[in-house]
């Protein structure tokens, strides 16, 4: 079976998790300290893709229904019974 990240990939996400650890790994806009394991993660990652490296494509989030249409259907739901 093929691997899912290139061993580079890899490394970047190594290399990101040792600066974390170390207090140095900062966030990309904002260059505030990044604290969580999982934020070290993407940032690793996301560094890989702009190299072009072999990295899954990002998970694209699913739509939810807004706040406001379900609030609507809720009031119908009572105005029934």
């Amino acid at each position: 079976m093929a691997r899912k990240y290139s061993r580079k990939a890899s490394a970047k996400v190594g290399r990101a998790m040792k600066k974390r650890k170390a207090g140095t790994l900062k966030s990309g806009r904002s260059g505030r300290k990044v604290k969580s394991r999982k934020q070290a993660i993407a940032i690793g990652l996301s560094e890989a893709r702009r190299e072009g490296k072999k990295v899954p494509p990002k998970k694209s989030s699913k739509k939810k229904s807004s706040k406001k249409s379900s609030k609507r259907k809720s009031k119908k739901r009572k105005s029934k019974r």
